[in-house]
């Protein structure tokens, strides 16, 4: 455990919260990324402040009140990638060659492991079925169900989809642009890749583990 001192502190917090490999995390999440490595006094009271008051993420979070909708009952999976839920963010400024506008959000529900892919907000059923084919199926096996239901309709889906949209808003929704040493230009679609590898690597609520444990062992 390294000790930090004060003046290096919102350096720190800056660093596992507001980078891409972050991932824009929760309060949560992100003091359990810290407490892992690094430790200095009231070090919980500045992750929560920190969180609380960053401007993006309060900008782009969205109410979560109670919703209606049919409670669906949703099939325990066995296995990593047997069952997984997915959604659109949608709204998003263009990026990428294609000026992709949207980005496919896929959430496996054995380990909670997250998929994120640059889409098109007019895409067809098909063009969805070609993207999960040639991006997803070759890495993932073949599954045994795809669940498309609104996720306000399963609790389940909602706690899953939510952090993992609002990752996705946080890094997207203002047209934000990141540089690199070397001072060259990065889209959104080029640091979804990052999302995911913060998200898999930091402790899920409700396994006590990391997906990338948990889907990989």
């Amino acid at each position: 455990m390294k000790y930090v001192d004060r003046f290096l502190v919102n350096l720190v917090l800056k660093e596992f919260h507001d980078s891409p490999f972050s991932g824009h995390l929760s309060e949560d999440r992100t003091r359990g990324q810290i407490k892992t490595c690094i430790w200095w006094p009231m070090w919980k009271k500045y992750v929560a402040e920190y969180c609380k008051t960053y401007d993006r993420c309060q900008k782009a979070n969205k109410y979560t009140g109670k919703r209606l909708g049919n409670m669906i009952k949703i099939q325990e999976p066995s296995r990593p990638w047997e069952i997984f839920h997915m959604d659109w963010v949608t709204g998003l400024p263009p990026g990428g060659d294609r000026s992709y506008n949207a980005s496919l959000v896929i959430a496996e529900i054995f380990s909670k492991t997250p998929i994120f892919l640059a889409c098109h907000k007019d895409d067809t059923a098909m063009d969805t079925a070609l993207l999960i084919w040639n991006r997803v199926i070759s890495w993932t096996g073949i599954f045994t169900n795809i669940i498309t239901y609104h996720p306000q309709t399963d609790g389940l889906a909602e706690r899953m989809i939510q952090p993992l949209e609002y990752m996705v808003r946080r890094l997207c929704a203002y047209g934000l642009e990141l540089k690199d040493c070397d001072g060259f230009t990065h889209n959104w679609c080029t640091i979804l890749p990052a999302l995911e590898l913060a998200y898999k690597t930091s402790i899920h609520a409700s396994t006590n583990q990391t997906p990338a444990i948990l889907e990989k062992g």
